[in-house]
């Protein structure tokens, strides 16, 4: 199951792992014609693709997406509220709202699911950071600090799952243009970009398109050595 999955980094994911014999869930929110935009996209490929909608910051409504999943091998906890709002005028409900969605969600559906990777024996969960943990902006501090809990619940799962054949990792996207934060910037991402791509190693802008082959590691067979750990792939942006 990938949250967030009707564009974007979500989207790019999904397709990047569709292949004959998956079955992808694929949740949104809302522009549920996008969201079938993508599982067609993922059908062509070979695999199977379903649409589960849910409000994440509504906990009753993510413990209902969990039951309406059903069985699932692999999570991807992409689903984001981006927040901008300086600590002089920050609402608590901003605050709240950013933490229900960043951090209580993937919580909700990591032990949720995860009860059924144990019995199974194995499992994968991929939660979607950002480097603006480390960096501190420039979003606002309701978004860094939700993505700061998010690696602290990555590192905590990773040590409580590990002995049931679950890993448990952080993916860092770097300064991945997006459509959602096309909106944000009111079309000004590529300027607002700008300076952070000059400053990676390899600077060049990036696309969601970046993350699969990460996320294809990460969910591999092949990667049960590899849990609690916050992976960056933002073309050398920061280094961990």
């Amino acid at each position: 199951m990938i949250t967030g999955a009707r564009r974007g980094i979500g989207a790019a994911v999904a397709v990047g792992l569709a292949r004959p014999g998956n079955t992808l869930l694929l949740h949104h929110l809302a522009a549920a014609a996008e969201a079938e935009t993508v599982a067609g996209l993922c059908r062509d490929l070979g695999a199977q693709a379903d649409l589960l909608d849910a409000d994440l910051s509504d906990p009753a409504a993510v413990l209902d997406l969990a039951r309406r999943a059903g069985p699932v091998d692999v999570l991807i906890n992409n689903a984001a509220r981006a927040s901008n709002v300086d600590i002089e005028i920050l609402p608590l409900e901003e605050w709240q709202q950013t933490f229900a969605v960043n951090v209580t969600a993937p919580m909700l559906l990591s032990q949720s699911l995860s009860a059924g990777m144990a019995e199974r024996g194995w499992g994968r969960i991929v939660n979607v950071v950002s480097p603006t943990v480390r960096m501190g902006g420039p979003s606002g501090p309701s978004y860094v600090s939700s993505k700061a809990a998010l690696i602290g619940l990555t590192r905590s799962l990773a040590r409580a799952l590990g002995p049931a054949g679950i890993t448990v990792n952080a993916l860092s996207p770097g300064a991945i243009r997006t459509e959602g934060e096309a909106e944000l910037a009111a079309g000004r991402d590529a300027e607002l970009h700008a300076p952070l791509v000059a400053t990676q190693a390899i600077p060049r802008a990036l696309v969601p398109e970046d993350l699969v082959a990460t996320v294809r590691l990460l969910i591999s067979e092949g990667s049960g050595a590899l849990t609690g750990q916050v992976i960056e792939v933002g073309g050398g942006l920061i280094f961990r």
